[in-house]
């Protein structure tokens, strides 16, 4: 009876749709803006400065605690990372607890309490929250500063300077900072091998006592709590937090370039140019700009429909994503558009980026309608999360916004007309004061940027002025022939490759804290078999028997594409320098650096392959892969050579995908052990 029920209501449903006669490929109309009821906090104030704004929600049984500062950027100077490394201290047990037990009661709780250098945040279960917040306290008031754990966190911090030497976004991030602020300033300092060395226990003390404080903060409550208990909770964990009463210097004023020009940072191991265009302004959310500059800048690169992402990535597969931002942070409120692009069209896309940049003043009717609806639906969404709620709360006191600033923020929308649009454009995107930044490859970017038409300055990995770097000159005697030559001795010889039929190998990896199993199988034809697993599970195979091959990938199984058929089946050799002799394919393309050392390039239609000036040896490559429309570029590097049936063969292998360095550490390897059913 009940399946008869629901195919008379499909038959009466269908029958109104036709009797109306409704067009299903019309987008829905729009109702009217709802009034928006936003909870307002209830607040008060500790003797020693802290202010505190809670918000009552009681619709799940959960609280979380927000404490933020509000405070202009420490300028650090020769000690820069010091207040990092005061962060990091935080949370590692306090003057009453122990590191273990504080990490196993915030676990056994169900818990998360996180701590930075302008806050901290706690949630959980509002019936363990007083427990939490306790917990929080003791970590912010009786910090347990130990040398030990900060000589740990030092030596942490030089590694991650060590890996960021070659990541083009960081260095990117570091340098176009120290351009726009000035590197001796707060906003632009940053930190190097030599001022992380510096930094004593006393030094984090400190800035503890100066900068992690009371008097400049804000703690906000949003969940199931009432208002009367948690301020008596609130005042007796915190009561004991000492005011430091520093007076923070007012920022370095900054202005923009007088005329748009190009700053490049060479990161010769590059295999994308991180690009940036950007101005400062003094945009802020309680100017009459503020809604119509962030419509602007949601047209120009907000997502997925917006300019720059349709102009970049869908109309020219020059990168996976471009966007924008207009930032109103109170201390660097500035706007920015960047994306990663392929070295060859680099100066292709400054120049598409210009054009959209450029272009944004003039708007149509449908991007301002669509990006008004886009924005206030976002924000509605928004209102689920506590956590929204405790956002506002926050910056409603941080930026002195009027108290209906959220209540009217779907009204402020529906106002801004496109002659607002075009007026905040006007006082917050300077194309004509542009910084145009790129990280990249210098030897490959360089003439391309500079045909452009602006000034072009080069700067190095610490944002100091170089010269425009120059290729180095090649030997008359260095060929391809005589690379691999010396190639293929330092590794063990002709002879000794020969032997070579089959080579297998085993290795692992960690990735965000989870261990992963390569399984490499290579023979002579081409044959080619991977497989990467985790826990004993197979995430990902690929497999060619020089022939046909195939490929699996979250359990679903295909045949191998044709081009990489044909890829692996042109790669015959287990040693690729056994054929650059044989194929006009392999061409020399120069000197470059890579990982501070001179290498010779080698490159054939999807490969370029370095090999160091000094010992012969590889020490990397880099792959062209197509994924759909899109190309990449995937860089792996070899090290750590050791003798393995007469052949030296590296033992660590890093590559980089997506962003995601990954290092494996070969555990053993095999040659001659295959057979012709390992490839099927």
């Amino acid at each position: 009876m009940k399946k008869l029920s629901y195919i008379a209501a499909a038959f009466l449903f269908t029958g109104m749709l036709s009797a109306q006669q409704i067009d299903l490929n019309a987008m829905p109309k729009p109702g009217a803006t709802p009034t928006i009821n936003i909870a307002k906090p209830k607040t008060f104030t500790l003797p020693n400065g802290l202010q505190v704004m809670v918000v009552e929600n009681n619709k799940l049984p959960r609280v979380s605690a927000n404490l933020s500062m509000d405070r202009p950027p420490i300028y650090e100077g020769e000690k820069a990372g010091v207040n990092s490394l005061m962060a990091d201290q935080i949370g590692k047990g306090t003057k009453t607890i122990s590191k273990d037990d504080f990490n196993k009661k915030v676990d056994y709780l169900g818990a998360s309490v996180r701590f930075s250098s302008n806050g901290a945040f706690a949630n959980s279960l509002s019936k363990y929250f007083p427990q939490v917040l306790n917990l929080m306290a003791d970590a912010i008031i009786n910090p347990n500063f130990n040398a030990k754990e900060i000589q740990d966190d030092k030596e942490r911090a030089l590694e991650g300077l060590k890996a960021d030497e070659k990541n083009a976004q960081s260095i990117a991030n570091r340098v176009n900072n120290a351009l726009i602020y000035g590197k001796n300033t707060a906003r632009g300092e940053f930190e190097t091998e030599e001022s992380i060395k510096k930094i004593t226990l006393e030094d984090v003390q400190n800035n503890y006592k100066k900068y992690y404080a009371p008097d400049h903060a804000y703690l906000v409550i949003v969940g199931d709590v009432k208002f009367n208990e948690v301020k008596t909770l609130i005042t007796k964990a915190f009561s004991g937090w000492k005011k430091s009463n520093t007076k923070f210097a007012a920022v370095t004023p900054v202005s923009n370039v007088a005329a748009t020009e190009i700053n490049v940072v060479d990161v010769p191991a590059a295999v994308q140019s991180i690009v940036n265009v950007g101005n400062v302004n003094t945009l802020k959310m309680t100017d009459a700009n503020y809604f119509p500059a962030v419509i602007a800048n949601y047209i120009l690169g907000g997502g997925a429909e917006a300019r720059l992402f349709m102009n970049l990535r869908e109309k020219n597969g020059f990168t996976y994503g471009a966007y924008s931002d207009m930032s109103t942070n109170k201390y660097m409120p500035e706007f920015s558009a960047n994306a990663s692009v392929r070295n060859e069209v680099t100066d292709k896309a400054v120049k598409e980026f210009l054009t959209e940049i450029n272009g944004i003043s003039k708007g149509k009717p449908e991007e301002l309608a669509n990006a008004k609806a886009k924005m206030k639906g976002n924000f509605i969404m928004s209102l689920e999360k506590p956590e929204t709620i405790a956002r506002f709360a926050l910056n409603q006191k941080v930026n002195n916004l009027p108290a209906d600033f959220y209540s009217n923020y779907l009204k402020s929308i529906d106002q801004v007309t496109e002659a607002d649009v075009t007026k905040a454009v006007n006082a917050t995107i300077f194309p004509k004061q542009s910084r145009i930044f790129v990280a990249g490859k210098a030897a490959d970017i360089a003439d391309g940027l500079e045909k452009l038409g602006y000034p072009v300055k080069y700067y190095d990995k610490n944002a100091n002025l170089s010269s425009k770097p120059s290729a180095k000159q090649l030997d008359a005697n260095v060929t391809v022939s005589s690379i691999a030559d010396k190639y293929i001795a330092a590794v063990g010889g002709k002879d000794n490759l020969a032997k070579f039929n089959t080579l297998s190998s085993d290795a692992t990896a960690k990735i965000q804290g989870m261990e992963l199993a390569f399984k490499n199988i290579k023979g002579k034809g081409g044959k080619f078999f991977m497989d990467v697993s985790m826990a004993g599970n197979s995430m990902q195979k690929i497999a060619f028997d020089g022939s046909k091959g195939y490929m699996v990938a979250q359990g679903q199984k295909m045949d191998l594409p044709a081009d990489m058929a044909t890829k692996f089946a042109k790669k015959s050799e287990i040693f690729p320098e056994l054929n650059f002799g044989k194929s006009a394919d392999y061409k020399l393309s120069g000197i470059e650096k890579v990982n501070g050392e001179d290498v010779y390039v080698v490159k054939d239609n999807d490969t370029t392959y370095y090999y160091s000036v000094k010992t012969g040896l590889k020490v990397g490559e880099i792959q062209k892969q197509k994924m759909g429309a899109q190309e990449m570029e995937i860089p792996t590097y070899f090290s750590d050579y050791k003798d393995v049936n007469g052949v030296k063969l590296p033992y660590t292998i890093k590559q980089t995908m997506m962003g995601q360095e990954i290092e494996m550490k070969i555990n053993s390897y095999s040659v001659n052990q295959a057979k012709d059913e390992d490839f099927k």
